[in-house]
């Protein structure tokens, strides 16, 4: 496939890699007429004007063109049951490309906007939300679409897209609810507890501690099991702040039975970096941790996830580019389930204030617990009917699904009771089909 533009620019040659890694087709750029003419390949003119009928013309938006981050007026519009904007006369009636450069670089995120309590962009601001279709992966949408309409016009075109994947993935901030804390911490939570008439919270922190029952937030074997079931491939994001405080609670990376934790899953899972509400603030920590967590681990560590999904662009990802993290999974917002990029699909972060393609690649995920039980205040049940609107919506479109979970929801805590049962029926559910195994 080759596609003629009078100017190819970073962002255009951004575009054309993302279609060629999301087909597994080239698509490549031209500027030249003649080599556009002599070309016997599939041709697509990215262009004001049409050159050829036998050719698939897309009428460009000014975005692809620029190298300025401004605010500007986006009017959406209904296109075959989906939103569009851009809307431009050709084959497709929107300028594609535009669009899925505006959505994947998170164009919106470097202007100016209202910032929510933690200092971070809302998804209130966001068009998607704004244009409801913050639940939906809305490239895959389009993506498919085009798919179809390339059939069409070229026969014997081959355009091949990965099939729907499965990834959970689990954010371990506090390994334990009582173990391994202080006799400081134990005191004065008893005397806390005491003073609240939670005696029953009292006597199962004693009974922890002495040995005599299992910590409610430990969930580690009872995952095991049901990703040995239904063969399974998660990743595990660790906390190893080294500097803890109100947002960083883990064990001391010095404390045996953590770091037995940490070689454990190490050992059996691929593990990222949770990198602390610290390192957001002091940049060098952020390479420190990655050093502890690969020290203990094992091996290097080359993903992670923000800790409270805390990322700010283009400085976040720099300073996970310059510590060697090559995968992230942050792409989501903690408020409020769905597709911040709108897509379900990996893809490479282009660096705006650079204007360059990197090698960071973004793992978006569509459903955490945390957002629905504490934003959503959603039941377990209406919990599980929302990650099945996410399965199916994104089986349909031969998506990545990424669910991030905590094991504080998948223990014995009261305070999650029936998390545990969703999300096991979630599992049984969707892999039963993926795998044909019978609970």
């Amino acid at each position: 496939m080759i596609i003629f533009s009078h100017k190819v620019t970073p962002r255009l040659q951004y575009v054309a890699l993302f279609l060629s890694d999301y087909y597994q087709h080239p698509f490549n750029l031209t500027s030249d007429g003649h080599v556009y003419d002599n070309e016997q390949d599939f041709k697509i003119i990215y262009a004001e004007q049409r050159f050829s009928e036998q050719d698939l013309h897309i009428r460009p938006h000014t975005l692809l063109f620029e190298t300025d981050k401004k605010k500007f007026t986006i009017e959406c519009f209904s296109h075959n049951n989906y939103v569009a904007f851009f809307k431009a006369p050709g084959d497709l009636a929107f300028d594609l490309f535009a669009s899925i450069f505006f959505l994947l670089s998170r164009y919106e995120e470097y202007l100016p906007h209202q910032k929510n309590k933690h200092g971070l962009f809302s998804h209130t601001n966001s068009l998607a939300f704004k244009e409801g279709f913050l639940r939906q992966p809305l490239v895959n949408i389009w993506l498919e679409e085009f798919r179809q309409v390339l059939q069409r016009k070229f026969a014997g075109i081959i355009l091949q897209i990965k099939g729907f994947q499965f990834i959970p993935t689990y954010d371990i901030d506090l390994p334990w609810c009582f173990k391994e804390k202080s006799l400081k911490v134990h005191y004065g939570n008893l005397i806390r507890s005491a003073l609240k008439g939670q005696l029953k919270k009292a006597q199962l922190r004693i009974n922890v501690v002495n040995g005599n029952a299992k910590d409610p937030y430990d969930s580690y074997e009872w995952m095991d099991s049901l990703h040995d079931r239904f063969h399974l491939s998660p990743v595990y994001f660790l906390l190893v702040a080294l500097k803890r405080g109100k947002h960083d609670k883990n064990p001391g990376i010095k404390n045996p039975q953590f770091r037995k934790l940490i070689r454990t899953l190490s050992q059996k899972y691929k593990t990222g970096l949770h990198p602390s509400w610290h390192s957001g603030d002091h940049e060098e920590s952020l390479t420190d941790e990655k050093a502890v967590l690969e020290e203990v681990a094992g091996y290097p560590i080359d993903s992670s996830r923000q800790h409270f999904l805390r990322f700010e662009l283009p400085h976040t990802f720099q300073c996970l580019q310059s510590a060697g993290i090559m995968h992230d999974y942050s792409m989501g917002y903690s408020a409020v389930n769905g597709f911040r990029a709108s897509i379900a699909s990996d893809f490479y972060w282009y660096d705006l204030q650079k204007e360059e393609t990197t090698g960071l690649k973004i793992h978006p995920f569509c459903f955490m617990d945390a957002s629905s039980f504490y934003y959503g205040s959603q039941s377990p049940g209406e919990a599980y009917e929302e990650l099945m609107y996410y399965y199916a919506t994104i089986k349909k479109v031969n998506g990545t699904m990424i669910t991030l979970w905590h094991n504080n929801f998948l223990g014995t805590s009261e305070e999650f009771c029936g998390w545990k049962e969703a999300y096991e029926h979630f599992i049984t559910s969707v892999c039963g089909s993926l795998y044909n195994l019978v609970d």
